[in-house]
């Protein structure tokens, strides 16, 4: 018995490690440790082959070893993670932000798949699904009983693939089936329109691979409807927008900025710090710039908005962020899926760790009353149980700013209101008049534009 467990402990260590388990057990062995990390992965087997022998029911070893690992890795912290090998490849497929199937953003509504959108130029869009339809079947099988991962997994596919969906459509006398063929989509990541003919808007839903390219793409567009006075100043939603791909948050601040830090991360290990910095060139030419976030900003969206604060490229306005200040690298486990393990803190450009902190907005714009007088406060990185401490960053002379102070044009930022007037109209996604953060922002930024036009030698200079 003995033996046997010694055998489960070695195989189960190994594959709990995956690839550096030669390392670590070197690292063990300098440092004395070694007969103390052979008793800990004894303890494992033994505990595993007593739950094999034991339980009330024949346990699945992959289930079991896999819940294991995945206990081992969420106890660091609230953002490592085990991924097996479905999780690991739809990380990838959102990650890369393109993949084979019909084009529809969708939900769970009574054991049906409820259509939210089709997105356009997509297979869903040219068959006709329109928002507010019921998926009740697919290829035939009815989705009662699937969960909305398992629906969607279906509807994906190679490109080239066809499917069959069956829809009830309110005021359809029958259901109506529909058979599409999947093509490679991209979901919409940027999102963009002008607001009158001076202001630019362009809202970041996640930082995917495509997030840059569309970034420009947008702004390219925004400048040729532009009216004859050209673009103004440009607002940059990044609200409920969760993060992605670090180089995406630095590729972005990149495009706003002309020199200097942009973001650095630390490690475990000095030699392992890494610091990017912002080459010459702002695509948005030094145009004033409104960053919007709320608790929902977090991660790439955090490095954005601290490099362009710290940097005093943009204004940062709505409330606090949600504070996660740790990067993860994913490390593939051939075979296996793999490991999403906490390796580092960043820092903004001032040397700020957010950790738990979030950035705090230049100018606070509450998106309602009701946040004012709410009793439970939106949770946030610093709620989430085992969450990293903030490691401080760097310290700042007595009396000297960690940030530039802001420098607006007299009274403008007075002209900013905190909260919405009493009876405003509660806000509605499809109508814009009501984003009452939104509307601040395009004001604080026509203010600016209109202040630097009637500032001294200003025309003058534009000649």
């Amino acid at each position: 018995m003995m033996g046997k467990a010694r055998t489960v402990a070695a195989v189960a260590g190994a594959f709990a490690a995956g690839i550096v388990i030669g390392p670590l057990v070197a690292a063990w062995a300098q440092d004395g440790g070694r007969a103390e990390t052979y008793r800990l992965l004894n303890l494992f087997g033994d505990v595993y082959e007593r739950v094999r022998a034991e339980y009330v029911e024949p346990i699945n070893d992959r289930d079991a070893v896999e819940n294991a690992i995945n206990g081992m890795l969420t106890g660091l912290d609230p953002h490592s993670s085990y991924l097996n090998q479905r999780s690991y490849r739809d990380m990838q497929v959102q990650t890369r932000g393109e993949f084979g199937g019909l084009g529809i953003e969708v939900t769970q509504e009574n054991g049906y798949i409820k259509v939210i959108s089709p997105i356009d130029e997509t297979p869903a869009a040219r068959a006709g699904v329109k928002a507010g339809d019921l998926i009740t079947h697919l290829n035939g099988n009815s989705v009662q009983g699937l969960t909305l991962q398992e629906a969607v997994e279906q509807m994906r596919g190679e490109r080239g693939t066809a499917i069959k969906i069956t829809i009830r459509r309110e005021g359809a006398d029958r259901p109506i089936e529909l058979s599409l063929t999947r093509e490679v989509i991209r979901p919409q990541v940027v999102r963009f329109r002008m607001e009158g003919n001076d202001i630019g808007y362009i809202r970041l839903t996640s930082f995917n691979e495509q997030t840059e390219t569309g970034l420009k793409r947008a702004l390219t567009t925004l400048r040729q409807q532009a009216g004859p006075g050209g673009l103004k100043g440009l607002v940059l939603d990044l609200r409920n927008n969760p993060g992605g791909l670090l180089d995406q948050a630095v590729q972005v601040s990149d495009d706003f900025l002309d020199q200097g830090e942009i973001v650095s991360t630390r490690a475990r290990r000095p030699e392992d710090a890494q610091r990017w910095n912002a080459k010459a060139g702002d695509i948005a030419q030094g145009i004033p710039m409104v960053v919007l976030i709320n608790g929902g900003s977090a991660s790439a969206s955090e490095i954005v908005a601290g490099a362009l604060q710290d940097h005093r490229r943009a204004v940062v306005l709505g409330v606090k962020s949600f504070g996660k200040g740790s990067v993860q690298t994913v490390m593939p486990i051939p075979g296996q899926g793999a490991i999403r393990l906490t390796t580092a803190r960043y820092y903004t450009p001032s040397g700020r760790s957010i950790q738990g902190t979030g950035i705090e907005p230049d100018i606070e714009v509450l998106a309602q009353r009701q946040e004012a007088a709410a009793a439970i406060p939106r949770e946030r990185e610093a709620d989430l149980r085992r969450a990293l401490r903030n490691e401080g960053g760097v310290q700042q002379p007595a009396n000297t700013p960690a940030i530039p102070p802001l420098n607006l044009p007299a009274g403008v930022v007075e002209k900013v209101s905190r909260l919405p007037a009493e009876g405003a109209p509660a806000f509605d996604p499809t109508k814009p008049e009501t984003d009452f953060q939104l509307q601040q922002a395009i004001g604080l930024l026509r203010n600016m534009a209109g202040a630097q036009a009637a500032a001294p030698g200003r025309r003058a200079a534009a000649k």
